[in-house]
């Protein structure tokens, strides 16, 4: 995420010129104005030992870089921003045997949710379709769960197009100040996303307009989206699974189909896999590992050309890497200008 501060008249930057033959009063003071940057960044600090999440950390105990300069942390919380959450169904056929216990998870999302978070719902297969704006209300949220639990799409499953429109959605939220997640409902079996896919089982996406991996994963960054995935295969998307050729494995390195790992990692979210009875379980730890997690902000210390790809590390202060021993952050990887 990332906001822009309007300061005035402190700043002496950039100087409002009056329109062309206004008159001065002697009351009219000079108007200055300055866009300053600020980037946030929201970390999960986990104990390698025992997978639980560190939450007793302060702003003292971190340090962030961009481009392997540090920067200052000018504000830092926990457990204070609204989320902003899209459901992402996959409607494909392997799926299609789990797909109502992953909407039981979903369901089960909603009796963790605070009045002011946020919830949109989607579904994909080739392409993505909007079932629920986003809304607070946990009624009209839970119908269009339950409405995608009894659909189903015979076209292929193009990750990264889902993901991407996702995304989109999520830069449309009514709180820009909100933590932006995504809630992916799948078994992780994407089809390779090439033309000839697309154009024999993804006829709902236009030809020319199917977004590619390196699209989503910028898409998923500049707007600041943390990708989270309930997965659960079924026996379908296991033999699936199996059945992995060198022609298909060849296709997927030309054409990269995204993966639920992949999305987790470059943007510091997690991927919940666990049987029925321990579902509820992991998603409400879930939702409050992602409620706690830190937000970071600063103010990148130098400007950089439009569209370049800025890398974001963050790190412990070393006195509590040494006194707390296997610590892991999950952070997003970046962001683009």
């Amino acid at each position: 995420m990332r906001y822009r501060v309007l300061l005035a008249p402190l700043l002496l930057v950039a100087l409002v010129p009056r329109s062309a033959g206004a008159q001065a009063s002697p009351t009219d003071e000079p108007v200055f104005r300055v866009n300053v940057r600020v980037e946030v960044v929201d970390a999960q600090v986990i104990s390698k030992k025992t997978r639980q999440v560190i939450s007793s950390l302060q702003r003292e105990d971190f340090e962030v870089y961009e481009d392997n300069v540090r920067q200052e942390i000018s504000a830092f919380s926990q457990d204070e921003l609204p989320m902003s959450i899209v459901f992402l169904f996959d409607l494909t056929d392997s799926v299609r045997p789990v797909l109502r216990s992953l909407a039981e998870g979903a369901r089960e999302v909603l009796q963790h949710l605070r009045p002011q978070d946020e919830v949109a719902v989607m579904v994909y297969a080739a392409s993505a379709k909007l079932l629920q704006e986003s809304t607070t209300d946990p009624t009209l949220a839970a119908a269009a769960i339950e409405k995608a639990s009894r659909m189903q799409s015979n076209e292929a499953a193009f990750f990264n197009e889902g993901i991407f429109q996702a995304s989109v959605q999520l830069g449309h939220t009514k709180d820009p100040a909100s933590r932006r997640v995504v809630i992916w409902l799948t078994d992780d079996v994407p089809n390779i996303p090439s033309e000839e896919t697309r154009s024999s089982l993804g006829r709902s996406v236009p030809e020319g307009k199917l977004h590619s991996e390196k699209e989503a994963l910028i898409q998923v960054l500049k707007t600041g989206t943390v990708v989270c995935t309930l997965l659960k295969k079924s026996e379908i998307s296991e033999r699936e699974e199996s059945a992995r050729t060198p022609a298909k494995i060849a296709g997927s390195m030309l054409y990269p189909p995204g993966e639920v790992y992949k999305y987790a990692r470059a943007t510091g979210g997690q991927v919940v896999e666990a049987s029925a009875k321990k579902m509820k379980a992991r998603i409400a730890q879930l939702i409050d590992d992602l409620r706690m997690r830190y937000s970071l902000s600063y103010h990148p210390a130098a400007e950089k050309p439009k569209g370049k790809f800025c890398v974001i590390k963050v790190k412990l202060v070393p006195q509590v890497r040494k006194s707390q021993d296997g610590l892991l952050i999950e952070a997003k990887q970046g962001y683009y200008r």
